[in-house]
């Protein structure tokens, strides 16, 4: 199982906004719901917003649903938001967006950590362990599509391109 902790994948593109345009949509908790199909939104729990504030995201799957608690790991207007799933301390995984100015605008980076926590994924993996690298691999692929459907349409938001 050791592979499958710290796993990380990162998507990227870059924007023609200045960062602070770009902080304000992906520190939307909600934002990601507009682009891809699996995260159907969330809902803060209390009234802070920062480090350490918590909210219930929920999600859909090939037919399976489940809600998640999340606590914001990462937050420092306007380069980093990111939060832990599951549990602060060891997460299933941990979800970032990454924030840098460019020359003519930002760079969003979009990452995701696998573990150290209980996950579905981890579920999987020790229930077929011979089918690991094509469990990991096919969840990544996901991963990383729905990943990339929010930084574009982020990129769009920003630039005023948007449907």
């Amino acid at each position: 199982m050791a592979r499958l902790d710290n796993h990380t994948l990162e998507v990227s593109v870059d924007i023609d906004a200045p960062i602070e345009a770009v902080w304000e949509l992906v520190s939307d908790i909600n934002l990601s719901a507009h682009f891809q199909s699996e995260f159907i939104g969330a809902e803060w729990v209390g009234d802070v917003r920062g480090p350490g504030s918590v909210f219930v995201g929920r999600n859909e799957r090939k037919g399976r649903s489940w809600e998640t608690t999340c606590y914001v790991v990462s937050y420092d207007p306007p380069h980093a938001f990111g939060w832990a799933v599951d549990d602060k301390d060891a997460p299933g995984a941990t979800w970032t967006f990454r924030l840098d100015e460019i020359d003519h605008g930002t760079r969003l980076r979009y990452e995701r950590v696998i573990g150290p926590g209980p996950s579905y994924l981890r579920y999987a993996v020790e229930k077929y362990p011979e089918r690991e690298e094509e469990i990991v691999a096919t969840r990544s692929a996901e991963h990383a599509a729905n990943m990339q459907l929010v930084i574009d349409g982020v990129k769009r938001l920003a630039e005023g391109t948007a449907d």
